[in-house]
């Protein structure tokens, strides 16, 4: 149906985009050249990182591992843990995943300073991800740990023009490797199951200080895509109660996605009482994807009077998305009852995008009604010649005909 491809669309331009590196299976897949021609490991290095390149995860593995035995004092023996672990977590086999978690600990051990030390992290938790799902209780306890650490404090503003200390070349920062293992335990967490999943995000979601509120913008989307009892429950909890505002957004996002009254009773509640207009935007396109009469009369009622004009624009907007004999109705009925010639043309062009509900004829109706404002007239003949379209976005909207005959934006 055509509102759950605009569905598709707007969860693509929202924070709740997919989360990093689900596809390709782990950080920093490509090791850099090398660049010790003189070291006594460079050539196993070179050999080592073209087996990498072309996905022989086996060979690239066994090379790593014999350049690190031949030369343990190379420039590249500390980084050739990393890169071990990441063939060995490539091939993804169950002893192989084992394998990988054990030289990342071994890298921590002897070369806590190696440059790939914050790819480690978070590949050794994308690693005890996948063993969680395939039932590793350890493991699943670790991700848990991982995804609800806390975030560290913000350091105290140094005085202004005080120099920065330096810091040594290709050495990440605390906290940025810390936000890096804390994303990858949320996505090792879509990957298991909600029974698995759930009681770790409830955990997350808890959380109340500001240095978690991305975190838990994540664990949102997760719990969206968990269809569960819980979830329903989680959501509305987080829409109601999350101290952040694009966390609570994200929730009220995500709502568009249950079906049930009592869904649709918080999204109203929210339009109705809800001093956040970005809230409130949320809140009508969520009820625009319900299937339920409660949600079409909440939304038609602020469509015809609601406190914004901009949000009821977006009512109106999301009216003419789906197409139905009442939806279409009511926005001819609307027309006149509008004060606002803004509004009118909106609910013109609403009326354009549907298909088979006679709006073609009512629209040539307003073209030749010679009571009608000239530039109103030419809005509804330039939209009834347009012929209906598929799908509409509302930049389309927004854009259309930013010249005469039918008006500006």
């Amino acid at each position: 149906m055509r509102s759950f491809l605009i569905l598709a669309l707007v969860a693509a331009t929202t924070a709740a985009a997919p989360l990093p590196g689900l596809v390709q299976g782990g950080p920093n897949a490509d090791p850099p050249p090398a660049w010790q021609q003189d070291d006594p490991g460079d050539a196993l290095y070179r050999a080592a990182r073209t087996a990498l390149s072309r996905n022989d995860y086996r060979r690239a593995a066994q090379l790593f591992q014999r350049l690190r035995a031949e030369f343990p004092r190379s420039a590249y023996a500390a980084d050739s843990h990393y890169w071990e672990a990441f063939a060995h977590y490539r091939i993804g086999g169950a002893s192989d995943l084992e394998r990988a978690a054990r030289e990342l600990e071994n890298q921590r051990r002897a070369h806590p300073q190696a440059r790939t030390r914050r790819d480690a992290d978070a590949l050794a938790t994308r690693i005890r991800g996948e063993l969680a799902r395939r039932g590793d209780a350890g493991a699943a306890e670790r991700v848990a740990r991982d995804a609800a650490r806390p975030a560290r404090a913000p350091r105290a503003p140094t005085a202004p023009g005080a120099p920065t200390p330096p810091r040594a070349p290709g050495a990440p920062t605390a906290q940025g490797g810390e936000e890096d293992v804390r994303v990858a335990a949320l996505n090792a967490l879509l990957q298991m199951d909600a029974e698995q999943a759930m009681p770790i995000l409830r955990k997350v979601l808890a959380r109340r200080d500001a240095g978690s509120a991305s975190l838990r913008r994540k664990a949102v989307f997760l719990v969206s895509q968990k269809h569960t009892a819980e979830t329903e429950n989680l959501l509305l909890s987080v829409a109601r109660n999350d101290p952040d505002p694009g966390v609570r957004e994200q929730a009220v996002f995500w709502l568009s996605q249950v079906p049930t009254e009592r869904a649709v009773n918080v999204l109203g509640d929210i339009l109705r009482t809800s001093s956040d207009a970005k809230l409130r935007e949320r809140a009508i396109f969520a009820l625009s994807q319900q299937r339920s009469p409660r949600a079409s009369q909440l939304l038609r009622s602020y469509a015809e009077a609601g406190s914004s004009a901009e949000l009821q624009e977006k009512a109106i907007f999301w009216i003419g998305q789906q197409a139905s004999q009442d939806n279409a109705a009511f926005l001819r009925g609307l027309y006149p009852r509008l004060q606002s010639q803004r509004l009118k043309e909106r609910t013109l062009f609403a009326l354009s995008q549907m298909s088979g509900q006679g709006n073609d004829r009512w629209l040539m109706e307003i073209a030749t009604n010679t009571r009608e404002p000239v530039e109103m007239r030419k809005k509804a003949l330039f939209w009834a010649g347009q012929g209906t379209r598929p799908s509409a976005s509302w930049s389309t909207w927004r854009s259309a005909c930013p010249t005469a005959p039918c008006g500006s934006s």
